[in-house]
């Protein structure tokens, strides 16, 4: 096992170029691109064509790489079928989004806080109560409507939380954002050149060996393991993703290495808590195991959010 600690400083002041997610996430990896610059495969700058992301979340890393490297196809995919509706949606009917948004952000402007509230949980609710009805399978104009209101949601709730109850229905509350930007003209129409090369599916991470193309490159960004029962914070969809789920895709790291695909995977280290807990290190232990500092923004109280280590797995030497 090749396992060692990075210490990076990130330049806060840097601008990047590539296209920022369009929708807040939680857990999202924004704030470790400049990071993981350092653990791309060599191969990705030359003979990868073929980019997989299983847990497609935010999609800061699949818009970094798909911005800098000639890559000519990517796999996107995610259990949430919320999520996959509006990637979907961002895809193909960008501008018709961007329509229904403009309406929203005109309107939420011009109401006083006790009328936000209300307008944010009457679009909610609306948003819940179609769900037991709506065709995630078919792809329609309803969707796009469904879309929009992902996207108010997202950008109105508190914190950015993403989050569902196990019915699958949406319930974080109203954040309190003065001048939320509902609509961002340049992120979606950017994003939807960028999903231009993709094919996006609503599949759990099992579905990647199916589709698996030679010389290609797989990031892995599961639910991240609690690192104490009092914070698992893993609702993004309703579906768990417990340990069992974390031994299972370590598997399928396994078995897509003996095919030579280029994998990298992140999670959170449960040794920031407890030094002795070794569930990576012998999960992941005939590969390469780094641990990055990072800050967890998903702590509602911002004195909370210091930097933890996050670890970091590859199955080649990083650069």
């Amino acid at each position: 096992m090749n396992t060692k600690q990075l210490n990076t400083k990130e330049n806060q002041s840097k601008k990047s170029s590539y296209t920022k997610p369009f929708l807040k996430w939680a857990g999202g990896k924004g704030q470790l691109l400049e990071t993981f610059q350092h653990f791309y495969p060599k191969e990705l700058e030359k003979n990868i064509t073929h980019y997989y992301e299983p847990f497609v979340g935010g999609g800061a890393v699949f818009f970094y790489v798909a911005h800098k490297y000639n890559i000519k196809s990517a796999f996107l995919y995610d259990v949430n079928e919320e999520l996959i509706l509006t990637y979907s949606v961002v895809q193909k009917d960008a501008n018709e989004l961007i329509e229904q948004l403009e309406k929203y952000q005109k309107k939420y402007e011009k109401l006083n806080e006790e009328e936000r509230a209300k307008f944010f949980y009457d679009i909610r609710k609306q948003f819940n109560q179609e769900l037991p009805s709506f065709n995630f399978k078919r792809y329609s104009g309803k969707w796009v409507s469904r879309a929009a209101q992902i996207i108010f949601l997202n950008k109105t709730c508190f914190n950015g939380l993403f989050r569902f109850n196990s019915k699958g229905e949406f319930n974080t509350p109203k954040g309190s954002y003065k001048n939320p930007k509902i609509l961002d003209v340049d992120t979606i129409l950017k994003t939807s050149d960028l999903l231009s090369i993709a094919e996006i599916k609503r599949a759990d991470f099992k579905q990647v060996e199916m589709d698996m193309k030679p010389n290609s490159f797989v990031y892995y960004d599961p639910p991240y393991r609690p690192l104490s029962k009092t914070s698992s914070f893993t609702a993004y969809s309703k579906l768990p993703f417990t340990d069992a789920e974390q031994i299972e895709l370590a598997a399928l790291f396994n078995r897509l290495n003996k095919k030579d695909i280029q994998q990298m995977l992140s999670n959170s280290d449960p040794k920031n808590t407890d030094p002795s807990d070794n569930f990576f290190d012998e999960l992941y232990a005939n590969f390469h195991i780094t641990r990055v500092p990072a800050k967890r923004m998903i702590n509602s109280n911002s004195t909370k959010r210091s930097a933890i280590n996050e670890i970091i797995v590859t199955n080649y030497i990083t650069k």
